[in-house]
Formats: C-alpha cells, sequence, structure tokens
C-alpha cells in the first residue's frame, strides 16, 4: 500500500506543525509521508524550531512555512490524516480535503509565543517538542488496518489528550 498523506495544521506553519512534521518523517517506517502547513503561514520557519529538532537529532530537510491552500488543490497528494496542533487552527474553516480524511486535535502550548528569557524560550520549545513526539511516537506504532474508522478515530482523539510530564533538556 502507498504510504498514508498525514498533514499538521498550525495558524502560521512555523514551529509544531514543521517539529510534527519531521518528527513523524523520523519515526516513519515507510508507512506514511508528512506534510505540514499553516492557515496564515508566517513565510518562515521559527529558528528555535530547526534548533530544538537539531539538538534531538532529528533530520531537518528544507522545511518551508506554506498555506494549507497546496493541499486543497487538484493534483495535490490525497491527504489521509489531518491533525490541527494548535487551537487556532483547530477552530478554523479548514478547506474541504477531497477523500474525507481521518481529523483529530492535538492541541500544544505555542512555543513561538513564549516571551521571556533566551533561556525560557528554549524549554518551551522542548516541551512542545516532547509532547509532539510522545503523540506522533504512538501514532506511528498503530495498526492502522486493523481498526476500523470509529476505533481509529477514538485511538486519534485519545492520542490528542497524551501529555508528557518532562519539562526541559
Amino acid at each position: 500500500m502507498a504510504p498514508y498523506n498525514v498533514l499538521f495544521l498550525c495558524t502560521r506553519n512555523s514551529a509544531r506543525s514543521i517539529m510534527a512534521e519531521a518528527l513523524l518523517k523520523h519515526w516513519d517506517r515507510g508507512r506514511f509521508s508528512a506534510h505540514s502547513a499553516g492557515s496564515h503561514p508566517a513565510g518562515r520557519v521559527h529558528p528555535l524550531a530547526i534548533e530544538t529538532l537539531v539538538r534531538h537529532r532529528v533530520r531537518v530537510d528544507g522545511p518551508r512555512s506554506k498555506s494549507w491552500d497546496e493541499f486543497a488543490t487538484p493534483g495535490a497528494p490525497p491527504i489521509h490524516f489531518v491533525f490541527t496542533v494548535c487551537d487556532n487552527a483547530a477552530s478554523e474553516t479548514c478547506p474541504i480535503w477531497p477523500g474525507k480524511p481521518m481529523t483529530a486535535h492535538w492541541g500544544i502550548q505555542d512555543p513561538a509565543a513564549m516571551t521571556g528569557t533566551e533561556e525560557e524560550q528554549r524549554r518551551a520549545f522542548v516541551r512542545a517538542f516532547r509532547e509532539l513526539d510522545a503523540r506522533i511516537r504512538v501514532f506511528a506504532s498503530l495498526r492502522l488496518d486493523a481498526l476500523d474508522r470509529p476505533a481509529l478515530q477514538a485511538r486519534l482523539d485519545e492520542i490528542g489528550r497524551t501529555r508528557t510530564s518532562a519539562t526541559g533538556d
């Protein structure tokens, strides 16, 4: 079977969704093709998102901040799963995705909104990274072929409630 296309959405597509895309690529075992996008893309990836990924030995392949419109056009890859990783994107009206993908809200606090010292900002990125990493590991381990649609939806929603107690590095 062809890989499942997974789209992580956030408003600005500069931090959380970028990290989620990289993490799914990291944990992928040939089952997924990970993408990220935003409703109002920032046009740049937050430098601390890249720094956090690199520090945790997650490969970074030229991520870019892009609009979710790229994935709702004819010729775009069919999306199988859409996960919102910020509260704003969860409440926005999303495009109509061809094929009716499974969706879930996996809200993560915005590390890019953290004000404070540089070290406090770094800790916020590490917290977001660890929470995303925990959720994506669970998702990547699911036996998708063994779950019917309602059971899979329940698991996706449950993953969105997963928290990690990690608070820093």
